[in-house]
């Protein structure tokens, strides 16, 4: 077993926070001597480290030192979940505001970035259709769908959109032009509401350590978050397989192909799919945990059919907790050393936890002689929209796993429960039919696409808001 001068040695910044030496914490970070992202032999960062053993004032500390929110625990879990998991309002805010200007200052970053990488990518037109499908007819009914149309000039990105959100089993509806256009010292982003008429402009600059209470949220926030269960959801690529289909019949089966849009595809199934999600209920009250348990609707009591459940609870939150940090009282040579077995015991609230496996199977339609590339004109456009779209964030996910080569002119991936996403990309350059401000022109061995700058420009008499 380890002995405390080897953790000292190997995880100094892990033990300070360990003992709760925030004094010496804070002498050892400003020498910027340390990596503050190290990873414990648990898989935690000093931070992660701090927030599940409820250290709130090396917490302090830490972001204090800008350690990162965003980050997860080997069980997927991240540090504002493991926040609420303390059930600390304080220390919840805290995380919570750091996690926002963390996320307002990558986003700031990172947009500019995506828009120069596009601009060297060749100028485009496309539509990406999105048809949303369940096998239950009741829930198909209700399904919408709608069409992204897509423009890309330079450094300048418009998406078009009717659909904005997805919320349990409501759908929210508008009609809005998100327009990137790319500058020098940074970007501008529009949100152009086509309905009230009204632009909202947002210079992307980053904001001073100071601003960080600008982001500080509610406390009808928190509450709100405390008395609620803690939700991950997300796709298991870990299995996933890709398979060509066949088509015919017994001897004569040959690997599928099919037309779409014009295009020939390679027809494709992943196997293995599986959406995966996590609920915590350790630190609501009985009440809470009554209301969470209870379905929300006779719909979606109906659609939870589709579930396998598992609980792996291991908390007994009845009782009273000396040592709310560590109430296992695991030792900090057991923790820090990665050949002892804890045996479901671990630091922080015990967790109760349920789990709940969809599996699926996805379709893919790949075409080989498509005009666009996914890697470098389709995936900055998707990073873009899923900084602020839940469904954008899932296909991300799903397309950055290893396909099979080409392109995906149609993809149809799980999404929400027993929802399928089927996505379509369509009318290419405008080619099939035509689009204001579009045009094309045929060159000895390609076609060139022309989008004109009035599409980045928002229409005469909307206003204009912000900065």
């Amino acid at each position: 077993m380890v002995n405390v001068e080897t953790i000292q040695q190997n995880y100094p910044l892990h033990w300070l926070v360990w003992i709760n030496n925030y004094v010496e914490l804070a002498k050892e970070l400003s020498t910027n001597a340390h990596d503050i992202e190290k990873h414990d032999t648990r898989g935690r960062t000093p931070l992660m480290l701090a927030v599940t053993l409820a250290r709130t004032d090396c917490a302090v500390v830490l972001l204090h030192h800008e350690a990162n929110v965003n980050t997860e625990n080997t069980q997927g879990w991240s540090v504002v979940q493991e926040a609420v998991g303390t059930g600390n309002p304080e220390l919840l805010q805290m995380v919570l505001a750091r996690r926002d200007y963390q996320r307002y200052c990558n986003r700031v970053a990172g947009i500019p970035e995506l828009l120069h990488k596009l601009k060297q990518a060749p100028d485009f037109y496309v539509e990406m259709k999105w048809e949303f499908t369940s096998w239950v007819p009741l829930a198909s009914r209700m399904c919408p769908s709608d069409t992204y149309k897509v423009y890309k000039q330079g450094s300048n990105v418009r998406i078009d959109t009717t659909l904005l959100g997805f919320d349990h089993t409501n759908w929210q509806r508008g009609n809005r032009s998100y327009v990137f256009k790319g500058q020098n010292d940074g970007a501008t982003m529009m949100e152009v509401d086509h309905e009230t008429k009204k632009v909202y402009v947002e210079h992307m600059k980053l904001l001073s350590d100071d601003n960080i209470q600008l982001m500080e949220p509610s406390e009808e926030g928190i509450l709100a978050r405390l008395t609620s269960p803690i939700v991950t959801t997300y796709i298991d690529t870990d299995k996933i397989s890709f398979e060509r289909n066949k088509a015919g019949i017994w001897g004569w089966r040959s690997d599928k192909t099919e037309i779409i849009n014009g295009h020939e595809c390679k027809v494709f199934s992943a196997s293995n799919v599986e959406l995966i999600t996590k609920t915590r209920l350790e630190h609501l009250s009985d009440a809470d945990k009554v209301r969470a348990r209870a379905p929300r609707t006779p719909l979606q009591s109906f659609l939870g059919i589709a579930e396998q459940q598992h609980e792996n609870s291991n908390a007994t939150t009845s009782q009273e907790y000396n040592n709310v940090g560590n109430p296992c009282n695991i030792t900090p040579e057991e923790y820090f050393d990665p050949d002892v077995d804890l045996n479901g015991r671990d630091i922080g609230r015990p967790k109760e936890v349920n789990t709940k496996i969809q599996k699926f199977k996805a379709t893919l339609w790949l075409s080989e002689e498509y005009p666009l590339s996914l890697q470098e004109q389709i995936m900055p456009i998707v990073d873009l929209m899923a900084i602020s779209s839940s469904h954008f964030a899932k296909l991300k996910d799903y397309i950055q796993m290893q396909l099979p080569s080409g392109f995906p002119v149609k993809i149809e991936i799980p999404l929400f429960h027993i929802l399928n996403a089927r996505i379509t990309f369509g009318n290419i350059f405008g080619l099939d039919q035509e689009i204001p401000h579009v045009g094309h022109l045929q060159e000895t061995n390609r076609m060139t696409c022309l989008v004109d700058d009035t599409c980045f420009e928002p229409p005469t008499g909307y206003i204009k808001l912000g900065n």
